[in-house]
């Protein structure tokens, strides 16, 4: 890559990349950072869409105080920044003392990243493993307003949507 095209300085989050730091075990946004994406380069397509899964997401079940686990995909199409992956990361690890609905979990995580972000559009799957024989896979997304673009693609992406679809995986015989 050449020097004129390498993030350095105000580019890079000063507060914690590549250091280590205490991360909570209860819910804390103020973990997550963003960074810009680069200027100065032309790039052959403007486009980027981007796509992230959190494989191991733990939380806590609010009525039983029960572990619940399943997996979280966030897809988004920035539009000045990205999410810093290891801030996303410990964010997510904060959720695992946390106690909430898992409908409720994708909508936090969705609220939270486009008030970091502010994409053009991003949308959480969450993938979450069955207790008493009952799977939940909530799916929530957002479109910058004004944007129609993003608006269509969220209408379609909503009337498309089947279980599995946007998380990464391809949907198994059973939805």
């Amino acid at each position: 890559m050449p020097k004129d095209q390498i993030r350095r300085g105000r580019a890079l989050p000063h507060a914690t990349l590549g250091k280590r730091r205490a991360t909570p075990f209860t819910y804390a946004p103020r973990l997550l950072e963003a960074v810009p994406l680069p200027v100065g380069r032309a790039f052959a397509q403007p486009g980027l869409w981007v796509c992230l899964r959190c494989l191991r997401f733990t939380s806590l079940c609010p009525v039983t105080g029960q572990p619940d686990w399943g997996a979280i995909t966030v897809n988004y199409i920035p539009d000045a920044t990205l999410v810093e992956s290891k801030s996303l990361k410990e964010y997510l690890g904060s959720f695992r003392m946390h106690g909430d609905f898992h409908e409720d979990v994708v909508r936090v995580v969705c609220d939270d990243l486009v008030r970091l972000l502010a994409p053009r559009y991003l949308e959480v799957v969450g993938r979450f493993d069955a207790r008493g024989s009952v799977a939940i896979w909530p799916f929530v997304q957002f479109a910058a307003p004004g944007d129609e673009e993003m608006q269509r693609l969220r209408t379609y992406r909503l009337s498309a949507f089947a279980p599995g679809l946007y998380d990464g995986r391809a949907p198994s015989p059973e939805g």
